[in-house]
């Protein structure tokens, strides 16, 4: 009777060699694979298109160097908050290419969320949703490593977790990726400042005295006449004697205490 002819075989037999009958000493060993076993790739050919056969963490580092950078080139500008950011879209756009180029998959293996209600100024309520999420990044031989990123979105609808799960997305390639953003360094320009024009006792004296420094603000210069050593200096007051600017201060403060309780 003729034999079927096996997957092996035939793999075999387009490698250019003969498929070797299992010994019965073979036959008698334990046949489970180790759990951090490769898969055998010998009889995989490569096609043109294929990416190189390196450890997923070789494979990553090109997809960081063909990356380099991701500018913040969306704008964000509702109810007086403006700010720029790079959006989901714009960095699965940017990652989803390369990746594929070096045969990286980033595979969701679990999800964890948690939920919450927000209210709008408006009354509306908000659903909350937080995620944390394992990703499995595998590489073209088929080692991984895991790595869990958190994701957070408000949403009036369905849309929470969908947009906290993107989110989390985003951190991760980001994060990852070490991506930056090629923003000028804030640090790279700078302001010198000048020093503030020293004040005179006769300038606090003119402040004490309108009748709309609050006392608040007598407070403060209190603090100020103290460190600019001016809490001893004479003036002359509103009825023409001469005062220590301090006791002048404190003088004020008390009358205005009074007024206001009556």
């Amino acid at each position: 009777m003729t034999q079927p002819v096996t997957l092996a075989a035939r793999a075999a037999a387009k490698a250019g060699r003969a498929e070797q009958a299992p010994t019965d000493q073979a036959s008698e060993e334990s046949t489970t694979a180790p759990a951090e076993q490769l898969p055998d790739l010998s009889q995989y050919d490569l096609g043109d298109d294929d990416p190189d056969m390196i450890p997923v963490h070789l494979a990553w580092l090109r997809v960081r160097r063909d990356i380099r950078a991701i500018g913040k080139g969306e704008q964000y500008n509702q109810s007086g908050t403006r700010f720029n950011f790079r959006g989901v879209d714009t960095v699965v756009n940017v990652f989803g290419p390369v990746t594929l180029k070096h045969g990286i998959n980033v595979i969701p293996l679990t999800v964890e969320a948690e939920y919450g209600e927000k209210n709008t100024k408006s009354g509306s309520k908000m659903r909350e949703c937080t995620v944390l999420t394992t990703w499995q990044i595998m590489g073209p031989m088929g080692d991984s490593f895991t790595v869990q990123t958190r994701g957070e979105a408000l949403d009036t609808a369905d849309k929470s977790t969908t947009k906290s799960q993107s989110v989390a997305l985003r951190t991760l390639l980001l994060t990852l990726g070490l991506t930056p953003t090629n923003d000028p360094d804030p640090d790279s320009s700078y302001i010198e400042r000048g020093e503030a024009p020293t004040r005179s006792a006769r300038d606090y004296l003119d402040e004490i005295l309108q009748p709309t420094t609050g006392r608040q603000r007598l407070a403060q210069i209190n603090y100020e006449i103290k460190q600019a050593g001016l809490f001893s200096a004479l003036v002359t007051n509103e009825t023409g004697a001469e005062e220590q600017l301090g006791a002048l201060l404190y003088r004020v403060g008390q009358e205005r205490i009074v007024g206001d309780s009556q």
